[in-house]
C-alpha cells in the first residue's frame, strides 16, 4: 500500500493510474469503497490533478464510477459480467499468445524464461501472491505481442477478470494449478509455437470461467 510514483516511466497521471488500478484489481480498494482523492494524493506523493486524470481513465475502464455530488467509488463486481468479459478474452487471449510466440525478441524470450523459472520455483499458499503472479505473466505475454491496442485492451479485461477471481478465491480450490498452467504456455511462446500457445491460452481462459461458474 506504500507505493509512490516518482515521475519515471511515464507521466504522473499514468503512474497513478497503474497504482490505483492494481489496488482495485487486488481488492485493496474493495468494490463499493469510496475513493478518497486526498488520501491517494498523499499516499502516492502526487497532486490532485494526476489523481483525477487517473480516475477518469479508470472510470472508462469500468473500475470506478463517479456520481455527481456523491463522489467516486470502486465499481461493484457483478458475476453477470463474467460472460461478457470471457467472450472477449476467449478471442483475444489466444491471439496475444500466438502473436507473442511469433514476435517475441531474443531478449523477450530470455525474460519469459526467467519468469517461467520463478513460477516453477514458487510454492506458496498465499493467494494474493498467486494472483500477482498470474497478472504478471499475462502482462508479460501482452507486451510480447507488440500490438499496443491489443495490449491495452487485454490488460483492462484481465484486470476485470482478476477482480472477479479475488472475490471468489476464498471458495476456490486449485488456484495454484491455475497459475501453474502458465508454465507450458510460456514454454510454447518461448519456443515460438504459435498454435500451441493459442490453444493453451484458450484452455486457460475457459478453465477460469468454468471454475467461477461452478461456484454460482
Amino acid at each position: 500500500m506504500g507505493t509512490q510514483v516518482n515521475g519515471e516511466g511515464g507521466s504522473l497521471a499514468e503512474q497513478a493510474y497503474g497504482v490505483i488500478r492494481d489496488r482495485l484489481v487486488m481488492l485493496e480498494i474493495k468494490p463499493g469503497d469510496p475513493i478518497n482523492e486526498d488520501r491517494l494524493s498523499s499516499e502516492l506523493g502526487v497532486g490532485r490533478t494526476p489523481i483525477r486524470e487517473a480516475l477518469k481513465r479508470l472510470e472508462r475502464d469500468r473500475m470506478v464510477v463517479a456520481y455527481p455530488r456523491r463522489g467516486t467509488f470502486a465499481t461493484d463486481v457483478h458475476i453477470a459480467d463474467l460472460t461478457h468479459i470471457s467472450e472477449v478474452r476467449r478471442t483475444l487471449e489466444p491471439l496475444a499468445a500466438s502473436a507473442a510466440a511469433a514476435r517475441a525478441t531474443p531478449d523477450d524470450r530470455a525474460a519469459l524464461t526467467e519468469l517461467r523459472s520463478r513460477l516453477e520455483d514458487a510454492h506458496t499458499g498465499d493467494n494474493a501472491e498467486l494472483l500477482r503472479a498470474d497478472v504478471s505473466v499475462h502482462r508479460a505475454i501482452y507486451r510480447c505481442a507488440y500490438n499496443p491496442f491489443l495490449e491495452d485492451t487485454l490488460i483492462n479485461y484481465d484486470a476485470l477478470a482478476t477482480r472477479i477471481w479475488c472475490v471468489f478465491i476464498p471458495r476456490l480450490s486449485g488456484v495454484t494449478g491455475h497459475v501453474d498452467e502458465h508454465v507450458p504456455l510460456l514454454t510454447a511462446i518461448i519456443e515460438g509455437d504459435a498454435d500451441k500457445a493459442a490453444a493453451l491460452a484458450l484452455r486457460h481462459v475457459t478453465g477460469f470461467e468454468k471454475a467461477i461458474r461452478a461456484l454460482i
